[in-house]
């Protein structure tokens, strides 16, 4: 392409940008692709990111990949984990831990500093922390145990917990906890940060546009400027990949990642993890809080078949628990899923009431695997006489709290670090995020040695125990655990991919 059309060019790009972001897929074929891929791989140190539209950018709230991903690009978490959930140290440089478990001593980065020029300093650590608490949301509840926060100095922080608890820095390594500057206004509106990129511009359902933090604490990045692109759907998105609109993507469904494997053009990596789907029924109301109809769904269900059709032989096989292979000696590996048994399935309903079986809605977010996951399941069950509706919903939108109202849901939960994660929030009777409404007061027994107990033997036991309650009587039923995905341009290198995709770090992204 040469100079002269340079205005033409872009003039184009940014007319095929919007007939992605509309979701119009369909009209790549005779495009000029080529051209478009050269305009992407310009030599401008920029990297352009595919992702969903963000709903909600306040941290108490954000959720989807697309929010978390913003919000790590601006801002520094206090610790994060790796792949292998692992600690790694971010804004806290180190830490120590009282023998009695109940004092967290840590110690910030001396050198951080806000995008408005100003120094981190442990009091926007206890004004966040605080700030956090108050709002009563998810944060809150890993905090709830948290009596104290005191600054030791400018640049360390203590806190005091009220009970022992062995998970707590990975707590802190929550999605939502980032750390903001004290007395922040206008939060999820306007970013003040102390992350590796700076926000440019945020153009509403189109783009986020960052550039480099070129004093950031821990090394100004590779690349000049950081574009979040977005996409109505997955679909258009990827199909901007294959066009060179974007770099990359991330959270792609396995047939699709599959489409890219073996291309010069595209780098790509997959790795496990224990993010999981699962359908869920409510159990506080019918006809979910009937033992017999929860077990009608389990017995309806191949998980082999739906892990081998909608995985394609990537993840891992579930058994109706959060608590995965990938959580190592916790894992329950001897748990017997019982064999598919429509026949038995529909036995059961017909003895909790149900002699014709069941008619309801099951409501899924509309993106990735979901939409094969939901039409597989119905048609499972249909055969135990459960008879479903799918009804497919905006992503965001589900999860802004639709899916926590729904009687009947496919839920998608993002990879944790450790198993109390997912108890605590999900499986505990005061859970903030107990979608099921799912109250056993033997599960919260053990939910909370687990959270307790700095005796390991006995918190594996609690942890199979747990598992074993669900596979049994749970509101669940989880078919399998995903990998994590991610495409990549063949010019781009240097991008390690997090099990909770919107945690992967782009500061040492490199173009060329």
């Amino acid at each position: 392409m040469t100079s002269n059309n340079k205005e033409s060019s872009a003039v184009s790009r940014r007319d095929m940008l919007k007939i992605f972001a509309a979701g119009a897929t369909s009209a790549v074929g005779s495009i000029a692709l080529g051209p478009l891929g050269a305009i992407a791989r310009a030599n401008d140190n920029t990297l352009r990111f595919a992702w969903l539209p963000p709903a909600i950018l306040d941290p108490r709230s954000a959720s989807g990949d697309s929010e978390i991903a913003l919000l790590n690009a601006v801002y520094d978490y206090l610790i994060e984990t790796d792949a292998a959930a692992n600690l790694v140290p971010r804004l806290a440089k180190s830490w120590e831990v009282s023998d009695d478990g109940l004092q967290y001593t840590l110690r910030l980065q001396e050198n951080a500093a806000w995008h408005d020029g100003s120094p981190v300093t442990a009091d926007d650590v206890l004004w966040t922390i605080n700030w956090q608490q108050e709002a009563e949301l998810s944060v809150a509840n890993l905090l709830s145990t948290v009596e104290s926060v005191e600054a030791v100095d400018k640049h360390a922080i203590a806190i005091t917990l009220s009970a022992p608890n062995p998970d707590f820095l990975y707590n802190l390594t929550d999605n939502k906890l980032v750390i903001l500057k004290s007395e922040a206004e206008n939060i999820g509106v306007e970013f003040n940060g102390s992350g590796p990129f700076i926000l440019d511009e945020m153009i509403a359902g189109d783009r986020t546009i960052l550039r480099a933090n070129a004093d950031y604490w821990g090394g100004a990045p590779s690349i000049e400027r950081l574009e979040f692109i977005y996409f109505a759907d997955q679909q258009a998105g990827i199909a901007a990949v294959q066009g060179g609109i974007v770099d990359g993507i991330a959270r792609l469904d396995n047939s699709s990642f599959l489409g890219f494997a073996g291309d010069v053009n595209f780098n790509t990596t997959d790795i496990p993890s224990s993010g999981h789907h699962l359908a869920r029924i409510r159990s506080d109301r019918a006809p979910g809080n009937d033992v017999r109809v929860r077990q009608a769904f389990k017995l309806a269900t191949d998980r082999d078949a739906i892990w081998d059709r909608v995985q394609l032989g990537f993840g891992a096989v579930g058994k109706d628990s959060p608590i995965g292979p990938a959580f190592g000696q916790y894992f329950l590996a001897e748990a017997e899923v019982p064999a598919r048994d429509p026949a038995a399935a529909a036995a059961l309903l017909a003895e909790a009431g149900y002699p014709d079986g069941l008619d309801m809605t099951l409501h899924l977010p509309n993106s990735g695997s979901f939409p094969d996951l939901a039409q597989i399941f119905a048609a499972q069950w249909e055969e135990a006489g459960i008879r479903v509706e799918v009804q497919l919903e905006e992503e965001n939108i589900y999860w802004d709290g639709l899916w926590m109202d729904v009687v009947l849901g496919i839920t998608g939960w993002t990879p944790r670090p450790v198993p109390q994660l997912y108890l605590d929030f999900a499986y505990h009777s005061e859970g903030a995020w107990n979608e099921s409404r799912y109250s056993n007061a033997r599960v919260d027994e053990l939910i909370e040695i687990g959270r307790s107990s700095l005796d390991q033997a006995e918190r594996t036991a609690a942890y199979k125990e747990i598992q074993q309650i669900l596979l049994d009587e749970g509101p669940i039923v989880v078919p399998y655990f995903f990998a994590q995905f991610l495409v990549l341009a063949e010019h781009v290198s240097g991008l390690d991919l997090h099990p909770s995709a919107g945690r992967t770090n782009f500061n040492a992204a490199t173009i060329g």
